[in-house]
């Protein structure tokens, strides 16, 4: 509980604000790029949910949280590893990876994916904002158009992307703060390496899943 703790509210702020102006942005674009008369207003709404859900909350969040949780998941380790708190861990018989590890991944598991549904529906909600005082479309034709064709499994699907998100992020970053060799330098260097190697992972996983479950 005390890393779902801080990392939840560690990374709340910085998602709530994402997540309102990808939504926003999201509708105004997409308003720009249909200026067919002959397309319904509905449809902008539609484009925005299917877009927000199947891809900005999930990929684009998890890789900000990647900076965000990984970098202090690999410097928290790192820090132990190189004052040789960890040493002293194991002289005592504790199993320290499942002692300083699963909860951390635990942690990501349970409070990452309630971040990406607060995320949907913030995105959502600033969509639905900026549509109405960029006169682009009434709250009602939004709303209308988010209950359009609406598929369940995207929901799901997104849920599948977020846990498997949130279990690279967290591994992949105790991975690297737990192996660390040398001094504060090689902190630094860990947790860079923790983001990008997660970062990328993030991306590839995200293809792969795309193209087995859609």
């Amino acid at each position: 509980m005390e890393q779902c703790s801080e990392i939840g509210f560690g990374a709340m702020p910085i998602v709530l604000i994402i997540s309102f102006f990808l939504g926003a942005v999201t509708t105004v674009q997409t308003a720009y790029q249909l200026v067919s008369p002959l397309i319904p207003k509905t449809t902008i709404s539609m484009i925005v949910r299917d877009t927000i859900m199947l891809e900005l909350s999930p990929t684009v969040v998890c890789v900000v949280l990647a900076g965000v949780v990984g970098s202090k998941i690999a410097s928290e380790l790192g820090n132990m590893r190189v004052s040789e708190q960890i040493d002293a861990y194991e002289i005592m018989g504790i199993n320290t990876k499942g002692y300083l590890i699963m909860p951390r991944v635990m942690g990501a598991l349970v409070v990452i994916p309630a971040l990406i549904i607060l995320s949907m529906f913030l995105a959502l909600l600033g969509g639905r904002i900026a549509g109405t005082m960029a006169n682009i479309l009434s709250a009602e034709s939004y709303d209308i158009g988010l209950r359009q064709n609406f598929k369940p499994f995207n929901v799901y699907f997104s849920l599948i992307k977020t846990y498997t998100f949130a279990f690279l992020i967290s591994s992949v970053s105790a991975y690297f703060g737990y192996y660390v060799k040398g001094g504060a330098l090689e902190i630094g260097r860990a947790s860079t390496t923790a983001v990008i190697v997660s970062c990328i992972l993030i991306l590839l996983a995200d293809y792969l899943l795309a193209a087995l479950l859609l």
